[in-house]
């Protein structure tokens, strides 16, 4: 959102409690996401209000202490950990001499940064712009901003006018490129939906250790940090659990309290892949004193992007900064419905991959598919992903075989043209 120094920059953090006093943890979590952005927090502005000022959010008299300490500290930048209207922010930029970032502006900036992939960095900057729609008050601030009859048109609205004409066409120029990425990513879906393996979509809060898990089940080389939103591209590799089942895992982004939604928004074909998943493997921070608070929020969002209904079993990570054993927690129908665990120490993954092996099996149906004499693609997939148990030819050149799949990917193969399906049966538990 704004030019950053190849060095960072000094900032002063704001954070007031609306009808009580500020949270110690939310600030501490505002603090990391400062230094997420490459921002060095030289100082720390509290408060108390009932509710927020209409002019500067936090009131002029904390505003005027805000102005000096920023001074003080020789601030560059101040982050206000809530959402700022455009007026509070220019009031407050105004009133101190210094950029001003409410917390929507301070995590689109980190996300600008992380992004790698052409479609993350588009995502990311469709939700900047609407995001800066809102806010092209903050300039030309020499000329008139008016909006309204006859004899309040000046050069201001003229200039403010041109700005949100190009923004709506960029925008729109965005939304036709991920119109047609959406349509390229749903259809390698498709051709998945093909092979019929179960999949697994990590989501939990930022900083959980998403990462690390999806690093030590499927041995790829994601990026691993002790930072906040530390990946945000998806990835996706295949894993084989005990019994040889084949699963696809993917990593997705990391959730976060107030998350904007200008990014709920830009990243609905990110967050697909833990939509479309069969089972949610939502990662705990087990050592975060707010960790049931947290599973809400990342309940929440799932309910925003539809993904409410998928199973889900949570992963209790980071047993090894509570000295607690590994182990497995199930419901009352008998369901492992918790894992406990350290990704980065490696200690309960034998339980993890049994756990999912034993809800995926739940859930699977054996069937005998016939496919028609020209599917030799599709036979080869489904023994590439080891569901076949048995084949045999029949007289008019068309194949049955036996497999065991998950009772979506049944159905999954039963819309394919030309695919039947005989005598399917649930697996007995």
């Amino acid at each position: 959102m704004f030019e950053r120094p190849r060095f960072g920059e000094r900032a002063v953090l704001v954070r007031i409690g609306l009808g009580s006093h500020a949270d110690p943890l939310d600030l501490e979590e505002f603090r990391q996401l400062a230094r997420s952005a490459g921002v060095e927090p030289m100082a720390t502005v509290t408060g108390r209000r009932e509710r927020p000022d209409p002019r500067y959010f936090v009131g002029s008299g904390k505003a005027e202490e805000l102005r000096l300490t920023a001074e003080g500290c020789q601030a560059e930048v101040i982050l206000v950990d809530h959402a700022l209207s455009p007026s509070q922010e220019r009031n407050l930029e105004q009133l101190t001499g210094r950029r001003v970032l409410d917390r929507n502006s301070l995590i689109l900036d980190i996300f600008a940064q992380r992004a790698r992939s052409f479609e993350g960095k588009l995502e990311v900057e469709l939700a900047q712009l609407r995001h800066l729609a809102t806010r092209l008050v903050r300039g030309w601030t020499h000329l008139e901003r008016q909006k309204g009859g006859i004899g309040l048109r000046g050069p201001g609205e003229t200039q403010l006018e041109t700005d949100r004409r190009l923004i709506a066409q960029r925008v729109r120029l965005l939304t036709r490129r991920l119109g047609k990425l959406r349509q390229q990513r749903e259809t390698g879906r498709q051709v998945r939906a093909q092979i019929p393996v179960p999949s697994l979509a990590l989501v939990g809060y930022t900083n959980a250790g998403k990462s690390t898990l999806f690093r030590a089940l499927t041995g790829a080389d994601a990026y691993v940090a002790d930072q906040l939103f530390a990946t945000l591209d998806p990835t996706v590799r295949r894993v084989t659990l005990p019994g040889g089942t084949c699963v696809v895992a993917a990593d997705t982004v990391g959730f976060i309290r107030e998350l904007p939604h200008e990014l709920v928004a830009a990243f609905q074909s990110t967050l697909t892949e833990a939509r479309a998943a069969t089972l949610l493997l939502h990662v705990v921070d087990a050592s975060d004193p707010r960790r049931d608070e947290h599973i809400t929020q990342v309940n929440e969002v799932l309910e925003q992007i539809g993904a409410q209904s998928i199973p889900q079993i949570l992963i209790y990570n980071k047993i090894d900064r509570l000295e607690r054993a590994p182990g497995i927690e199930r419901g009352s129908d008998g369901e492992a419905a918790a894992v406990w665990i350290s990704a980065a120490r490696a200690q309960g993954l034998d339980l993890l991959a049994a756990a999912l092996a034993e809800r995926l099996a739940r859930c699977a149906r054996a069937a005998r598919v016939r496919l028609p004499p020209g599917a030799g693609a599709l036979r080869s997939r489904l023994y590439a992903a080891k569901v076949v148990r048995a084949e045999c030819a029949t007289e008019d050149g068309s194949i049955e075989l036996a497999v065991q799949l998950p009772d979506a990917e049944v159905q999954a193969l039963a819309r394919i043209p030309g695919v039947q399906i005989l005598e399917p049966q649930l697996i007995p538990v």
